[in-house]
């Protein structure tokens, strides 16, 4: 229904939600009418602005869990016109700053004149083995990492003279500008936020204090590690600007499959192949670890699939002393060429034995009679 001429609208209308609508939903709905009526987006669009402002007055009141139920209960003659909007030159970014951050060009305030950033941080992803992840390892690796620029020191500056205010912004970091009733800041362009420029910037790193290089660091990794593991090195990131405190550097770990381990948290699971006559008679069997082979006792009538656990042949815990578990799974391999002696003994023993006496086989073929007769 359109409003009429002087009467507010009401202001789930406005943002274009029902009455139940949750936080998160009221939030979204907001962002999509700002950005589409924000005055940045619409210059000298005044039905725009009003809009913007209609939707801000909205969102101000429904975000506000007291103020909507006081709204709900009495629509806008519950706080007065002046109770529930009353925008008088706010600073736009102090009351939605986390929404408008794509409309405000993020930072909300410069570093201030010359003063020294902090380096960005490095990631870096390290493929190891296995066995590596398992127990540790101190690869060295080439990490691209810009340095201090030796001709400058770091400053920048050819000369070494210190860095003069930015007249954009006047050594702030930041513009700031009313747009209709909003005043609005914005990270001065000219210096990137940094509130200054150099006169003389240095020939070799143009300015920026740092230079592209590579070195190669000793990355410890410890014991126990998974996939997604990340390992920080403190202060091993990019160099700040102007001589500013170093980043720091994430490894990101990557583990290589191996051959006959799985892995779930700290316990290793593997299978073992078993012959007929290992399964029925019992044996003592050479099984793959971590620590090399170690002897495992199959006892007489294993079954295929039966699983064993070799304690404390896991995966150690990360930054413990404990350790994991080995599961160990046990297949009946059914050998598939047979010479004529091996057939007749089979055969024999099948005679002898009779399927039917079969624990397994006597279950299942009574269940089947039972259900089918």
């Amino acid at each position: 229904m359109p409003a009429v001429s002087g009467q507010k609208r009401d202001y789930y209308e406005v943002l274009g939600v029902q009455k139940g609508v949750n936080p998160q939903e009221l939030k979204s709905a907001f962002r999509k009418v700002a950005l589409q009526y924000h005055p940045d987006r619409n210059p000298g669009n005044n039905e725009a602005e009003e809009k913007f402002k209609e939707a801000s007055e909205a969102y101000e009141v429904l975000s506000d869990p007291e103020r909507r139920a006081r709204y709900d209960r009495f629509g806008h003659s519950g706080g007065g016109a002046e109770g529930f909007g009353g925008f008088q030159n706010v600073n736009i970014n102090d009351i939605f700053g986390d929404i408008f951050g794509e409309i405000f060009g993020g930072a909300r305030g410069g570093r201030g004149r010359g003063s020294m950033g902090r380096g960005a941080d490095l990631r870096y992803n390290l493929e190891i083995s296995f066995e590596e992840a398992a127990f540790g390892c101190r690869p060295k690796v080439p990490i691209p990492r810009p340095k201090k620029c030796e001709t400058c020191t770091g400053s920048g500056s050819k000369s070494g003279a210190a860095p003069k205010p930015c007249g954009t912004c006047g050594g702030s970091g930041e513009v700031r500008f009313t747009q209709g009733f909003f005043a609005v800041s914005r990270t001065c362009a000219d210096c990137n936020g940094t509130g200054a420029f150099i006169p003389d910037p240095c020939p070799k790193c143009k300015g920026a204090g740092k230079v592209p290089s590579e070195e190669v660091l000793e990355v410890a990794i410890p014991a126990g590690v998974d996939n997604g593991t990340r390992v920080r090195l403190s202060g091993m990131g990019e160099p700040g600007d102007r001589g500013g405190p170093a980043g720091d550097l994430y490894v990101t770990v990557i583990v290589r499959e191996h051959p006959l381990f799985q892995r779930e948290d700290y316990e290793v699971f593997c299978e073992v192949p078993i012959s007929f006559t290992q399964a029925a008679l019992g044996a003592k069997l050479d099984v793959p670890t971590l620590d090399g082979k170690v002897k495992m006792t199959v006892p007489p009538g294993t079954q295929s699939g039966k699983v064993f656990r070799l304690r404390g042949k896991g995966i150690p815990h990360l930054h413990s002393q404990q350790r994991g578990d080995q599961h160990v799974r046990v297949i009946l391999e059914t050998p598939t060429e047979l010479s004529s002696r091996q057939r007749e003994l089979l055969e024999k023993f099948a005679e002898e034995s009779g399927e039917e006496t079969h624990p397994q086989s006597k279950s299942f073929f009574a269940k089947v009679k039972e259900l089918f007769g």
